[in-house]
């Protein structure tokens, strides 16, 4: 029982973060992959110097601030740095509602986050709130070993709680690109996007 119990939890934090496009035989990581970016950026076939997952989710945990990429109602893009918390493989943070960034991502979810310094990682994926009070008490706990505050004690007001769930996760170093750009895709919809010539 208990060990059913575990498989069902282990199922729904990959439900709830999407699941990888293909994943590792003997590891159960998201396969890394070539990004199909434009030809003139020679990107090669090969997987040698290719980033690994464990280093970058280490890296997308312990990040102090967070780009949030979101685009306005009218189309132009709007960006702000944002404290936030990896958990279950997706990024989350809170906001005010009525933010821009609030507005912006309640009337269109597409999303991308983007960590500071030369190693670039970024995520692609779509946001959403998150209600449920287990996992905002976990997201507190964490956000509060991580800042010294809790996330739901950072505001005055109640904080819009977001979910950024990847769709796809890029990762390169400036030094040796394009030697070192490596993608993930997660879900049926983002692995089929992307094929063929610039698709990124």
């Amino acid at each position: 029982m208990a060990k059913r119990q575990a498989a069902k939890k282990v199922k729904s934090k990959v439900k709830r973060a999407g699941a990888a496009a293909s994943r590792d035989a003997v590891t159960g990581e998201p396969k890394a992959e070539r990004p199909s970016f434009a030809k003139g950026y020679g990107i090669g076939t090969g997987t040698d110097g290719m980033r690994e997952w464990k280093e970058v989710t280490a890296m997308l945990a312990k990040a102090h601030t967070y780009w949030l990429g979101t685009v306005r109602p009218d189309g132009r893009p709007h960006v702000m740095p944002v404290w936030g918390v990896w958990m279950d493989g997706a990024v989350y943070f809170g906001t005010d509602r009525e933010s821009q960034k609030g507005r912006n991502l309640r009337a269109n979810p597409s999303v991308t986050v983007h960590l500071d310094g030369e190693y670039a990682v970024i995520v692609e994926g779509r946001a959403r709130q998150v209600s449920d009070a287990g996992v905002i008490a976990r997201l507190d706990k964490d956000y509060a070993k991580k800042y010294g505050m809790s996330l739901t004690s950072a505001s005055p007001v109640e904080p819009f709680v977001v979910a950024v769930e990847p769709e796809k996760i890029f990762a390169f170093r400036e030094k040796d690109f394009p030697k070192s750009a490596t993608r993930w895709r997660f879900g049926s919809k983002a692995a089929a996007a992307g094929e063929g010539g610039a698709g990124e």
